[in-house]
């Protein structure tokens, strides 16, 4: 019964995923700060704030000690999109890191977020190695490479950088662009989580963000609450963009939910 299901499913994803260009995908979210970042929400507050620079308004994220203690060993510098859950999405941004150069020198793409023990992310690191630069996948345990492609390393030089994150859920694709909008830096393929929130940050150095712009396909739960950053890992719910609520981790399969979708 369920695997004409999940095939449907799949190709009805597939079918909106199309292609990767923002054209095909609706805005749905964008922020320059120049109103501030009340749609946002950082997992440490005291770590983020809003300042001024030669080109406005910024996100700075610029505390390297952060008071999150993720649950297992992950990224300690998050921000969030308020209200917002996407299954295929783009999201790019403009981005700066604001330390000294070093190995490990990064900043951070999250996406597919769940709770703070179920996500994935893109490490933009200044050199390549089993746990930077790569794209990792959290999932009730510490940080696991899932890239399939990734480069030496990310070229951070102290100025200002666009990044790009296209997400396919239908096919699990996952590209990671820095700078070349054309050539992905990074790629990835993983259907474990195929909606959630986004957001960035770093591991545990700092940066300033601007200019975020999502195109994507809203999930928008009805009557479901979504975990909180604070909430106890493993309880969450589901909620698939066609219809069905799939079971989360440890859930009894067939367990359905209310939702509705949102072009």
């Amino acid at each position: 019964m369920y695997r004409p299901l999940t095939l449907l499913l799949a190709f009805a994803l597939l079918a909106v995923a199309g292609g990767d260009a923002p054209k095909e995908l609706p805005l749905v979210f964008e922020d320059d700060f120049e109103k501030g970042a009340d749609r946002w929400e950082p997992l440490d507050p005291d770590g983020w704030k809003v300042i001024e620079t030669k080109q406005g308004k910024v996100f700075s994220q610029f505390k390297k000690a952060s008071a999150y203690k993720p649950p297992h060993r992950s990224p300690y510098h998050i921000a969030l999109v308020k209200d917002v859950v996407v299954g295929d999405f783009v999201l790019e941004a403009k981005c700066q890191s604001t330390v000294k150069d070093y190995p490990h020198r990064d900043l951070c793409l999250f996406f597919g977020y769940q709770d703070a023990a179920h996500f994935y992310y893109a490490h933009l690191g200044r050199r390549a190695d089993d746990h930077a630069n790569q794209i990792f996948i959290v999932n009730g345990a510490d940080r696991k490479k899932i890239s399939t492609k990734t480069t030496a390393g990310t070229n951070w030089t102290d100025g200002w950088h666009r990044v790009k994150v296209v997400r396919s859920v239908g096919d699990g694709r996952i590209e990671v662009y820095f700078d070349n909008m054309k050539t992905p830096a990074m790629t990835a393929k993983d259907t474990t989580f195929p909606w959630g929130r986004v957001g960035v940050g770093s591991f545990d150095d700092t940066g300033n963000w601007d200019d975020v712009k999502l195109w994507g396909r809203k999930v928008h739960p009805e009557g479901v609450a979504l975990s909180s950053p604070g909430q106890r890992p493993g309880k969450r719910t589901f909620l698939h963009p066609e219809g069905v609520a799939l079971s989360s981790p440890g859930q009894r399969p067939g367990k359905r939910a209310r939702w509705a979708t949102q072009p």
